[in-house]
């Protein structure tokens, strides 16, 4: 009896990396057309906003669905979201430290070279895992440790595009920029760890986890609406620029968003980084048949490092998809036998 369900599982969590790899690859796809074509740009940080209040309503929706009547509906609200202050305290740590991650990449890249700011910045795969063997008590095999560094230097490969000569010369901080990049870096494996952590650690659903975090995310991304472009928002409005492709963007980042919680709940956040990877890898070759770009040595080196990576980390071991609990004591127990 436990094999096909066993099977089921597995079939569930390799659709989930599936759907989310392929509404990743869309969302970066889409999301380029509307930064190339359009006349008149639109403020991103108003589109990361509405992605989190729709993600917040879709999580109700699917959380009302799930309790299966209005009264449990209610109640369930009741409890976790406005009856728990700690626990929206605590689910609004991952979007304080998203919102640090973003700042500090944006200021990384102003002081630094591009190329160089592309192969550092991918030091929070690794990150990811050290992480999860940190913060959650697992462990990865050689092999598994060999596959995330081999992932790391395969999407490397697949950005990698050369550094072009300009008359225009900036003031950069390299030692700043550095030091930008490297807590950007932290910031981006504790934060989906933690993320991971909170959402194992207790029988909470994980539509209440997503509501929790979501409210803290809109609060977050307003106050970034209004430090970022609130004069501008102020003359121009809020939805200026928005075309359908803008609100086809803010869709795919929406259900790309709760398919990522999914992944992080059933699986964990390396499976998650290797299936970012896969989107990034296909999301180029849509653009190659889209846009016209032209697939380069490194392109096709990149992919293959990205799908052997994908492969030897996927093959047979210990499953790291769950918190390893009272491995202490049953290492004592081994040892007083």
């Amino acid at each position: 009896m436990a094999a096909p369900r066993e099977n089921v599982n597995l079939l569930f969590k390799l659709y989930c990396l599936a759907v989310m790899t392929l509404v990743a690859a869309a969302y970066t796809v889409a999301l380029r057309y509307t930064r190339t074509s359009d006349k008149e740009l639109y403020f991103s940080t108003t589109a990361v906003c509405i992605t989190e209040v729709i993600k917040l309503f879709l999580s109700v929706g699917i959380l009302a669905k799930e309790t299966g009547n209005l009264g449990r509906f209610k109640a369930s609200l009741r409890e976790n979201v406005l009856g728990s202050p700690k626990e929206l305290m605590k689910l609004s740590v991952p979007s304080l430290v998203y919102a640090v991650q973003n700042n500090m990449a944006f200021l990384a890249l102003s002081n630094l070279d591009a190329a160089v700011y592309q192969v550092t910045y991918q030091l929070k795969i690794p990150c990811t895992a050290l992480c999860t063997v940190l913060m959650l008590n697992r462990t990865l095999s050689k092999l598994q440790w060999i596959s995330v560094f081999m992932l790391c230097g395969g999407v490397i490969l697949v950005q990698w595009k050369p550094a072009e000569a300009t008359k225009v010369m900036v003031e950069q901080n390299p030692l700043l920029g550095f030091g930008a990049i490297a807590i950007a870096v932290l910031c981006s494996g504790f934060a989906g760890v933690y993320f991971e952590k909170v959402l194992k650690s207790s029988d909470t659903s994980l539509w209440v986890r997503n509501i929790q975090m979501y409210l803290s995310g809109i609060v977050v991304t307003l106050v970034g609406v209004y430090l970022s472009d609130g004069a501008e928002i102020k003359e121009k409005g809020f939805f200026y620029g928005y075309t359908y492709y803008v609100w086809l963007v803010i869709f795919l980042a929406s259900v790309g968003g709760l398919y990522t919680s999914i992944v992080v709940k059933y699986t964990d956040n390396i499976m998650k980084g290797f299936s970012a990877a896969a989107a990034i890898v296909l999301s180029t070759i849509a653009s190659v048949m889209l846009f016209g770009l032209q697939i380069t040595l490194t392109f096709a080196l990149g992919t293959l490092l990205v799908c052997v990576s994908i492969y030897l980390y996927g093959l047979p071991r210990q499953d790291t998809t769950s918190i390893q609990q009272g491995e202490t004591s049953s290492k004592e127990r081994a040892s007083g036998v």
